[in-house]
């Protein structure tokens, strides 16, 4: 019988300076315990230990030419962390604050989230302290070609399938499958996330947007109620809440902030229009990280150094990175009269906020589950490239719509408490878990 305790502290000599990781497995291990220890096998074939540590971890030099004709150096990593369902398969980051503990904790967390999608993916992470922040086209340009030069050593659409994050968009990407191509001189699905000429899906920049705002209509389908009406507070303005704003506002709500790291913007009005989503991608395509430009823009109010969570709504979605919102957040928020928060960013809480929505029974989505439809619509592109076909947008969308409503009524089933509370978090760790744990004992790893 594992000891919780006792796991942890070994987990954490092992893994040294890894908060996010840490934080990341204590979080999963807390819901699942009691199951782990009800079933003797998973013991008997250590899945614990073997779930928490990465298949393998790949980490190299990636030497790129600036405009200057200096020659920089930065750091790439590729982790494979668990292929027990199907290839690997999990964004690139490229941000000045990625470290192997970040890598380790996105990896760990993409494992259990391609489980609940019930699509044949396993969980991998991958990325470079590289930003593309600041740095010309031709510059993102000749790194994309540097990393892809030794990334594709350890990928292929049967083995690793990696897609965009954090810094990369659409334009990587491209950049990234183009040198990929010219080394390998093959037209496969090795990367999702491209664009629509040349294999990519349609709708998949929405997609996590999208899926997050159908998993939250779920959770208040259960109560009788929709996001029609309600005002909600979205963190980010990169893609993620673009597509969240979109979707949202389809559905009848009100979205009224959106942020970046110069603070946030109040848009009373709501961001709710073709010119205001579009100015949305005009800021991310900018490479400039603001959002006060939005303000002046459309006359909404600039809040400097901010965070979005003080302004006073029924439906919060961090969408940003990890560890946005903390615990003098969530006290804001529930004392604001929140009813609901939904990470759209990976592990979006601080643990002790996440713990402080799930006392107060607040309606709480982990980003495992509510920002799924992401990499559901990545496993979907993997299907239209090995079939050599393309859906049409309906078709994306309703099979999207149909994966986050699967995600969210496996998770009531496994999170339902005695007193009726539904406890997202162990739900969805307890299935994504089970799926890969009894897969691992079937193939006898």
């Amino acid at each position: 019988m594992y000891d919780l305790t006792d796991f942890m502290n070994g987990l954490e000599r092992r893994n040294p300076a890894q908060p996010e990781f840490i934080q990341a497995t204590r979080e999963v291990l807390e819901s699942i315990i009691d199951t782990v220890n009800e079933n003797p096998v998973y013991e008997k074939h250590r899945i614990l230990e073997r779930l928490t540590e990465a298949d393998r971890i790949f980490s190299f030099r990636v030497e790129w030419e600036d405009d200057e004709g200096n020659l920089q150096v930065n750091r790439g990593y590729r982790i494979q962390f668990n292929n027990a369902l199907g290839p690997y398969k999990g964004g690139l980051r490229f941000h000045a604050s990625v470290t192997l503990g970040t890598l380790k904790f996105l990896g760990f967390e993409q494992t259990l989230k391609n489980s609940l999608t019930t699509l044949p993916m396993g969980g991998g992470k991958g990325g470079s302290d590289f930003s593309p922040k600041g740095k010309s086209d031709g510059e993102i340009m000749r790194f994309c070609r540097s990393f892809m030069s030794e990334l594709q050593k350890y990928i292929g659409p049967d083995t690793d399938v990696p897609a965009g994050d954090i810094g990369v968009g659409a334009r990587e990407i491209g950049y990234l499958y183009g040198q990929y191509k010219r080394l390998r001189d093959e037209n496969t699905g090795v990367l999702t996330g491209k664009g629509l000429s040349y294999g990519g899906s349609i709708l998949r920049p929405e997609a996590t947007g999208y899926g997050a705002m159908y998993f939250a209509s779920s959770m208040l389908a259960l109560k009788g109620e929709s996001l029609a009406g309600k005002t909600i507070a979205l963190s980010g303005f990169g893609n993620v809440a673009w597509g969240a704003a979109q979707k949202a506002t389809q559905l009848g709500a009100k979205v009224v902030t959106i942020s970046g790291p110069d603070g946030y913007i109040y848009d009373e009005e709501g961001v709710g229009t073709p010119e205001k989503w579009a100015y949305m991608s005009y800021l991310r395509l900018s490479n400039n990280d603001v959002v006060e430009p939005y303000a002046k823009e459309f006359g909404a109010t600039f809040v400097p150094r901010k965070k979005p969570w003080e302004v006073k709504v029924d439906f919060a979605f961090p969408c940003a990175i990890q560890n946005e919102l903390s615990l003098a957040d969530a006290k804001t928020l529930v004392a604001n009269g929140v009813q609901g928060v939904v990470e759209i960013s990976n592990m979006g809480c601080q643990a002790d906020a996440m713990y402080y929505f799930l006392e107060k029974k607040i309606l709480f989505a982990p980003g495992k589950a509510a920002n799924a439809g992401g990499v559901a619509v990545s496993g979907l592109e993997m299907t239209q490239n090995a079939m050599h076909i393309a859906w049409t947008a309906e078709e994306v969308d309703e099979k999207l719509k149909d994966i986050m409503r699967k995600i969210h009524d496996s998770c009531v089933k496994e999170g339902m408490e005695e007193d009726g509370y539904i406890n997202y978090v162990k739900g969805a760790n307890i299935t994504g878990f089970r799926k890969v744990a009894d897969t691992m004992v079937q193939l006898g790893y």
